[in-house]
């Protein structure tokens, strides 16, 4: 709900600072006190359309503040986390307009756009009469209305994503007919490549593996001719290291009889003769597996020419053949599936007909919710000085549909102008629209979402009993919801639970709107006012004690 609103040299207004409350509250004064003004400065700070012309005279720049509770599962909190903006309990709009007209808004004290103003408002507060926010004037709002009245959330849901869905099967339909000689050659193409890399029976070990037996073939008569030298030098030739080793062991260990030191040496020579041996007999056992290959070396070159040609006729690494043709295959597959259309189009039937399955669910869940609502808030038309006036719900079919399911809502009016049912915007006036909006508010508050709503000049062209029942239907909706009514209706005023006096004052040649909460005696005196015009009377007063001691009214004091 509306917490507390700044107001800083906005028209007729200086410097202002109001804390709201809870429940029904009315802003009472003269006329051209500037009572609406507070209206404007709302509607300004929630993203309005504003000129240099609301800047007060004779200051460089106007600005509002609006600060929101909101409760730990509402909308906005959820709008919030999606913009990443911090949210806590609260919310703080900001908008600041200078003298060339521009403005700069500000949403928890980071920089935001006005259609960010806009867009959060509209969860925010619904402001009803003649000076704008009139949602109930637009398509979209009128059908979410009737939805969330009947609790079709859900249900609209499931609709938008079976549309989604159908037209998801449909467009892969027209695409595969659209485009069956492209992919048909494409599919042609891919089967060709496939084949040809499936015949190669390439793989990447085999690549590394042939890389080191063509390193190894190509290098054979060195590697024979580096192996026969190893073992001449190593043991076959007279003067091997082989020889000369046992030699020296054998002497040494001959003179160290005279000097032991040297049998540890004779030791170490015996441990190298011992691995010099091992490695003779692996030389030998590698000589002996040598040979030259040429028709194997021939075979692996030929092998690799293979691999490499693909290679470059797909300008790819030889590496990289084998992943190659693993997405030729996918996309192959997918191409199949593509080309199936008797397949595609039953799929697409399908879908359709679980969106329209759907879809005449929920136009069936409407058009009884559309004849109950109708009914209940003509019934409330009635009371408002409507009498005679019908509200409908029209359900307007829409062509082949939408995500928002078969049909539009519209809402009508009927009995007004002319017994000829017509849309609700082409037909009620300023005043008319308000009541009809407090009848549709009064009758929808359970199901809506909005926290605030503002009522301006609801209460244009009636009086009397009307009047009363006007208060009564605000006193009830501040029951679910903060409710703030400009009004210049004693009956309407004594209703609220809370009343503020707005009034116009002169100083030093520059006039100002002030706004005063009013106490008990405070409400007495300017329901007496309303009641009794320039000339307050004891008559007027005992008239506005006993308004605001009736069954509703009078209770507000105490409910402040």
């Amino acid at each position: 709900m509306l917490r507390r609103l700044t107001i800083r040299d906005f028209v007729l207004v200086d410097r202002l600072e109001l804390e709201f409350m809870a429940g029904f509250g009315t802003l009472t004064g003269e006329t051209g006190a500037g009572k609406s003004i507070l209206v404007d400065a709302l509607t300004f700070v929630l993203g309005e359309r504003a000129d240099a012309g609301l800047i007060r005279a004779g200051r460089e720049r106007a600005e509002v503040s609006a600060e929101f509770a909101l409760d730990d599962a509402s909308a906005v909190d959820a709008w919030l986390r999606d913009k990443d903006l911090d949210g806590g309990d609260g919310l703080l709009l900001r908008r600041v307009l200078d003298a060339s007209g521009r403005s700069r808004a500000y949403l928890n004290g980071s920089p935001a756009t006005v259609h960010q103003l806009r867009e959060v408002s509209e969860l925010l507060v619904d402001i009803h009469g003649q000076h704008a926010h009139q949602s109930l004037l637009r398509a979209e709002a009128q059908r979410l209305l009737l939805d969330a009245h009947a609790r079709l959330c859900g249900l609209t849901g499931q609709v938008a994503d079976a549309w989604r869905q159908s037209r998801e099967a449909q467009d892969r339909l027209e695409s595969a007919l659209a485009g069956a000689e492209t992919l048909a050659k494409e599919r042609e193409q891919l089967a060709w490549q496939v084949r040809e890399l499936e015949t190669l029976g390439f793989s990447a070990e085999e690549w590394q593996n042939l890389d080191v037996e063509h390193q190894r073939l190509s290098h054979a008569a060195s590697l024979v001719d580096g192996a026969r030298f190893s073992l001449d030098a190593l043991a076959e030739d007279e003067v091997s290291c082989e020889a000369r080793l046992d030699a020296a062991r054998t002497r040494l260990d001959d003179l160290s009889g005279f000097d032991p030191a040297l049998a540890e040496i004779a030791m170490l020579l015996q441990s190298a003769q011992a691995e010099l041996g091992e490695a003779i007999s692996a030389l030998r056992r590698y000589a002996d597996r040598l040979e030259l290959d040429p028709a194997r070396l021939g075979e692996v070159e030929r092998r690799i020419e293979a691999v490499l040609a693909c290679a470059r006729k797909y300008r790819a690494s030889p590496g990289a053949l084998p992943g190659l043709l693993a997405d030729w295959r996918e996309r192959l597959s997918a191409l199949g599936e593509a080309a199936d259309t008797e397949a595609l189009a039953a799929r697409a039937r399908e879908a359709r007909q679980r969106y329209e399955a759907l879809g005449q669910k929920l136009s069936a869940a409407r058009a009884k919710a559309a004849k109950q609502l109708g009914t209940e808030v003509s019934r409330v038309m009635q009371q408002l000085a409507l009498s005679g006036g019908r509200f409908e719900i029209a359900l307007v079919p829409v062509g082949e549909g939408g995500a928002f399911g078969l049909e539009q809502v519209e809402f009508r009016i009927a009995g007004l102008a002319g017994a000829e049912s017509r849309p609700l915007a082409k037909v009620a006036s300023g005043g008319e629209l308000s009541r009809i909006s407090l009848a549709i508010q009064v009758v929808t508050s359970q199901a809506a979402s909005v926290p605030t709503l503002v009522f301006d000049e609801v209460d244009v062209g009636i009086g009397g009993g009307v009047a009363e029942v006007v208060g009564r239907l605000l006193r009830e909706l501040g029951s679910e919801r903060q409710v703030l009514c400009v009004t210049h209706l004693p009956q309407v005023a004594a209703r609220a639970n809370w009343q503020w006096q707005v009034s116009k004052s002169s100083r030093e040649g520059e006039v100002s709107s002030r706004v005063v909460a009013l106490d008990e005696s405070g409400r007495v005196e300017e329901i007496a006012r309303m009641l009794g015009g320039v000339e307050i009377t004891a008559i007027t007063r005992r008239h506005a004690r006993e308004m605001l001691g009736s069954e509703d009214g009078g209770q507000g004091t105490e409910d402040r």
